[in-house]
């Protein structure tokens, strides 16, 4: 079972409001909207994105590398690692 498990139907729930965004930014594009409306709704569904991204990392963290640090051993190593890299690539995009 995944961390995120117990929140799953508002994790999708979150997921399709962003993927209701981005068709309506095809829309935008499409109809040849003015530039500054399409860059504030990019804006506005990469900070969806960005929460949805940030819950999961915090579940990740409470439920999977929690347990393995229980564990210990290079199984909480390797869980230390993943977290590490999944937060620089946030922090990156």
């Amino acid at each position: 079972m995944h961390g995120y498990t117990s929140n799953k139907d508002a994790y999708l729930k979150r997921l399709r409001r962003v993927e209701g965004q981005v068709r309506g930014l095809q829309r935008m594009v499409d109809n040849d909207e003015y530039c500054i409306d399409v860059l504030t709704q990019i804006s506005a569904a990469t900070k969806a994105l960005q929460a949805v991204s940030l819950g999961l990392l915090d579940e990740h963290l409470k439920h999977c590398v929690a347990q393995a640090a229980a564990e210990g051993g290079e199984v909480a190593e390797e869980k230390i690692r993943e977290a590490s890299e999944a937060i620089g690539r946030l922090v990156r995009s």
